[in-house]
């Protein structure tokens, strides 16, 4: 796992010293190595940050350059199949001087040129510059595991795996982007190209992007989708053929991912997912290492039975982490680590856990994918079981129902996310699904009423990107797999990961298992009105212990609304709120604290606006375009 930043112009760059600067701001990225490369007319310059993984001598050294066609790389993240691909290209007549997946890029874009994405079963960013051409490749991968920001102003594109590095610019933008902080607190996160800060863009999951350095024309490509609709219910399929299917994609990716010149561990929740992993990573293993975190005061939130359930029937050497005393000061470090926020407390347990698994291996396997792929949220059965109720209810009435819940209902009142999603179009749209603050409640949240949010809303924009696919369920995954994952599970467990120099991969997320769960598997063997993650947990019935619990759904979580009742976490949160510098009303910061008091679950909701905060302060970031 590596970090890069770049630029690259129409015409020779003048200021070249925040590259420098830039390439060791991603240091937590890649603490074994650092490169720095500039073209001989000074028009392309890129830093990059080692990990190594793969061929942990010099020869894997980035940026790299193919010596025959002058191209030269930056790369981060891992091509598993690369030991297929290099032999491949060997017999096509490439030569190889090191066992590094960097150099198979290369050569595989000198032999295929753009369709070498095709080829590529791994997670990557990767940005190459053609000589000849006299253009920049930048690329991502399939689901979105790794990051790629990019900025193109003035004939001048700069990128960066976090936007830190770009930050060493004195003179880079830090306006923020009004149409995404509404996303960003209607959604937390900001999906697709958009990025929090003004004229920043992220390079989407299976997209490809071409800068033409003598025009400066840039364009965005597809490479890949999900399949364009799933198999009905109905269609004859053998539900015992798919299981054994399954269960050998899901090995074929494990056994690739365990290959790596260092030790390797697995995230061990508990769950269906992360001991699905296990039971079939110790087919390859004789000692597996596993690790868990727990918080052994909070009940509901601890998980390290479950986990130890695991690691003693598959023999696994096991570790276990005690977070219950962690101090809320943490978020300060998480919010320089996402340096574009998300709202997602459970950063805070996959951090520590990430921090725990370094100190013994230096990759990681997560059950991160499964969810999407195989109908593992809550909302998969509630949105069904909702539908089924409106279906029988009035628009008229329904759309009532929705104007007087908005008005009358405090956010976090139970109940009245579901009353709300009543009068949505499940035939061709799907409710706004985290429902951090409606529309109404945006409006009077910021001081800065400058900084205008009143374009197209958040809403409209979730409306804009659901999938135009016939069944709910199959809508509601693909919309998850396209938003929820990249910009937050991923974010998540990237930074995270990478803020203790740690690769963590998702075997979930081959690209053979994400096509069989969209292409191949019936929405029944998902998720219904009443069970979730059908098929998944099939197979946990035939490789798990039979004292492992399937019904249950925690993962890695904190227990933030019970700190946030008293004590440190609250205190921290109030500091941080009812500062005269920050953008937010106090008045909606009192209702949301008066909820915590009151029981309502508004912890994600303090957790939002805190991040932020704490995120705007840290990069000097302005609250409105001047």
């Amino acid at each position: 796992m590596c970090g890069l930043v770049g630029i690259a112009s129409t015409k020779s760059i003048e200021s070249r010293a925040w590259l420098t600067h830039g390439t060791d701001a991603l240091a937590h990225r890649g603490p074994d190595d650092a490169g720095l490369w500039w073209s001989e007319d000074g028009c392309v310059g890129f830093g990059h940050r080692r990990l190594s993984i793969l061929d942990l001598s010099p020869a894997g050294h980035q940026p790299m350059q193919d010596p025959s066609s002058g191209c030269t790389l930056v790369f981060n993240g891992e091509i598993y199949n690369h030991d297929f691909l290099r032999t491949q290209l060997v017999s096509l007549g490439h030569k190889f001087i090191s066992r590094s997946d960097t150099e198979v890029i290369l050569a595989a874009y000198s032999e295929w040129g753009f369709s070498c994405l095709d080829h590529f079963k791994g997670m990557f960013a990767f940005v190459l510059f053609d000589p000849a051409a006299r253009k920049i490749f930048m690329a991502r991968d399939r689901a979105g595991e790794k990051p790629l920001f990019y900025s193109l102003l003035n004939g001048t594109l700069k990128f960066g795996s976090e936007l830190k590095s770009l930050f060493c610019d004195e003179s880079f933008p830090r306006n923020i982007s009004a149409r995404s902080l509404d996303m960003y607190l209607g959604m937390g996160y900001v999906p697709g190209s958009d990025c929090i800060i003004e004229n920043v863009h992220k390079l989407p999951p299976g997209k490809f992007a071409v800068f033409d350095m003598v025009g400066g024309g840039f364009e965005t490509m597809t490479y890949w989708r999900l399949p364009l609709e799933a198999c009905s219910s109905d269609d004859p399929v053998n539900d015992d053929q798919l299981l054994d299917e399954l269960e050998g994609l899901l090995e074929n990716s494990i056994r690739l991912q365990l290959l790596a010149d260092v030790p390797v561990g697995i995230l061990l929740s508990g769950g269906v997912d992360s001991s699905l992993i296990t039971a079939i990573a110790s087919r390859f293993s004789g000692q597996l290492k596993t690790f868990t975190v727990g918080f052994p005061s909070f009940g509901s939130h601890d998980e390290t039975g479950h986990a130890r359930l695991i690691a003693n029937h598959f023999g696994t050497e096991h570790v276990e982490l005690d977070a219950g005393n962690i101090g809320p000061e943490i978020l300060v470090s998480l919010a320089r680590q996402f340096d574009e926020p998300i709202v997602d407390s459970s950063m805070v347990p996959t951090y520590l856990v990430s921090q725990l698994v370094r100190e013994h291996c230096t990759v990681a396997l997560g059950g991160d994918g499964a969810d999407e792929l195989f109908g593992g949220y809550s909302h998969y059965s509630r949105n069904l079981k909702t539908a089924m109720v409106a279906s029988y209810v009035p628009k008229l009435i329904s759309k009532t129902i929705y104007e007087i819940s908005t008005r009358l209902l405090p956010q976090g009142f139970r109940g009245r996310y579901g009353l709300r999603s009543l009068a949505s179009d499940f035939e061709r749209g799907l409710p706004l699904a985290s429902s951090l603050f409606d529309e109404k409640y945006r409006k009077n949240l910021l001081l800065d009423s400058s900084l205008d949010i009143s374009g197209e809303s958040a809403e409209k924009i979730w409306k804009s990107r659901t999938p135009k696919v016939t069944g709910l369920l199959d809508r509601t995954t693909r919309m998850d797999f396209s938003n929820y994952l990249p910009e937050d599970i991923l974010v998540k467990i990237d930074r995270a990961s990478m803020m203790n120099s740690l690769e963590l991969r998702a075997p979930y997320l081959s690209p053979d298992l994400i096509e069989f769960a969209f292409l191949r598997v019936p929405s029944r063997l998902k998720a219904t009105t009443s069970q979730r993650k059908i098929i998944l947990k099939r197979l946990a019935m035939k490789l798990l212990p039979s004292g492992f619990d399937l019904q249950r759904k925690q993962g890695f979580s904190i227990p933030l609304n019970q700190w946030l009742k008293s004590g440190p976490w609250r205190e921290f949160f109030a500091d941080i709120l009812y500062d005269s510098q920050t953008i937010f009303n106090h008045r909606s910061v009192d209702e949301l604290f008066k909820g915590i008091d009151s029981g309502r679950p508004n912890g994600e909701r303090l957790f939002c606006l805190v991040m932020f905060e704490l995120w705007r302060r840290e990069y000097n970031i302005r609250s409105m375009r001047l």
